[in-house]
């Protein structure tokens, strides 16, 4: 009879095989790494989206001279939403706010490997993570300007 230690680690390798197969070895790795995860001790602008599916994005930003000096993101959502938001706070970086607007879930999705990095059903977390860091950009806009962009 296997230990309750053999049957975790045989658990644990099955997630992670399935994981890597949904998300490819570059996706697989950051969902495990979970790169920029968290909020940056300077961030003081926000923004956040909520899919259908119940998950929320969250984007932090400490922006200097129009410039993003530091991203970090959390979410409650799956690996996907995880993984969208971790690529979006890593595209943020050093980047002026006018590039961080341009970016789209399709520059997420596309920087992360293109439609084959996750699942058809799971791909609507890169646009979460793009309206995410927009929302973020507009907390700065209204705390910087006084009104939101587009007011």
């Amino acid at each position: 009879m296997p230990s309750f230690d053999d049957i975790v680690n045989e658990l644990q390798e099955k997630i992670f095989d399935e994981a890597a197969q949904a998300y490819g070895q570059a996706g697989f790795e950051r969902w495990r790494n979970k790169p920029y995860h968290g909020r940056p001790a300077k961030a003081e602008y926000m923004g956040a989206s909520t899919g259908t599916c119940g998950d929320t994005i969250r984007i932090f930003l400490h922006i200097e001279n129009d410039m993003v000096c530091d991203a970090g993101f959390g979410t409650d959502g799956c690996g996907s939403s995880q993984i969208s938001g971790s690529m979006a706070a890593e595209l943020a970086m050093n980047k002026t706010c006018e590039e961080v607007a341009a970016i789209t879930g399709e520059t997420v999705l596309e920087s992360l490997g293109g439609p084959d990095c996750m699942p058809e059903e799971d791909r609507h977390c890169t646009r979460l993570a793009a309206n995410a860091l927009h929302e973020a950009l507009g907390d700065y806009y209204f705390k910087t300007l006084g009104t939101r962009v587009g007011s």
